[in-house]
């Protein structure tokens, strides 16, 4: 026996689930586009702290604190340079452009503001630090703002 649809529902039931579609692509879309910009945030990030930390930065430093090979970092580094956030020349060391400055800059302060909410909400800080560095990219500007106000709340009757 089949299922009997009114009109009236059907059309409610079809609308609703194409409304939560569209939704859940448009979702799909934003973590997509969130991938494609975590790489050259956790570059350019790195390539800040190296040069603060060590006064340079160079490809067999970032491959070996990444985790990947010489040619990825070199591919990986080429393509930041066409997106303007680093310069290089070969057998020399990496450099951030004052885009890419402000980019390692913006990615730094979503860690921080990510990982002091997960401490706050009583996160080990290894942990913290650890969980902050996913969900950095992902997170939406509403949310670090919510996270930001929360935590100058709660920080302002400590």
């Amino acid at each position: 026996m089949g299922m009997v649809r009114t009109k009236a529902s059907g059309e409610s039931g079809v609308g609703d689930a194409q409304t939560r579609i569209r939704e859940r692509a448009d979702q799909f879309r934003r973590v997509r586009e969130a991938h494609q910009t975590e790489v050259a945030e956790d570059y350019v990030e790195l390539i800040a702290d190296l040069i603060e930390h060590t006064g340079e930065a160079r490809v067999v430093d970032l491959a070996e604190r990444l985790g990947v090979t010489n040619a990825t970092v070199n591919n990986t580094i080429q393509r930041l340079q066409r997106d303007g956030l680093v310069t290089s020349r070969p057998y020399r060391s990496i450099f951030l452009t004052a885009k890419g400055k402000e980019l390692a800059e913006m990615a730094s302060e979503r860690h921080q503001i990510v990982r002091d909410f997960l401490i706050h909400l009583g996160v080990d800080p290894a942990i913290a630090d650890a969980d902050a560095e996913g969900i950095e990219h992902h997170v939406s500007d509403a949310t670090l703002k919510a996270f930001r106000a929360h935590l100058r709340g709660k920080r302002a009757t400590r």
